[in-house]
């Protein structure tokens, strides 16, 4: 399992940041490193309409990427998956990055071992 959840302040356009299209590259990018099964995964943005950074410049803008996953990881495995979905959101917003002040920032964390979900996605999955 892996959630996907990125926060962005108000002021970035949602054309701009191309939402539909990063959310697919970040699934996509999660997917690729062979730890997190495509019917575990959901992503999911949240606009920001009150958010106040650095010294309060209105033109300041922020991305943040947390990612919560399933327990049974090792280290070095979080570690590479961290690497890798931080160079796609960093290269998707660099056109963003080079026009304007920009914070952009990720947080991996591991869900706690009991927990509970129920889907039938893999069985959708199976019949495209």
């Amino acid at each position: 399992m892996a959630h996907l959840m990125l926060e962005y302040s108000a002021n970035l356009d949602p054309e701009t940041l191309a939402l539909d299209a990063l959310l697919a590259r970040l699934v996509d990018t999660a997917v690729a490193t062979g730890l997190f099964p495509l019917a575990g995964i959901r992503a999911r943005a949240h606009r920001c309409e009150h958010f106040y950074i650095a010294d309060g410049n209105p033109d300041y803008g922020f991305v943040h990427l947390e990612f919560k996953v399933g327990s049974g990881r090792s280290s070095a495995e979080k570690a590479a998956a961290g690497d890798a979905l931080l160079a796609a959101l960093t290269t998707h917003l660099q056109p963003l990055f080079d026009r304007q002040g920009l914070a952009i920032s990720f947080e991996m964390s591991e869900l706690p071992e009991i927990k509970a979900n129920k889907n039938n996605l893999r069985e959708y999955l199976a019949r495209a």
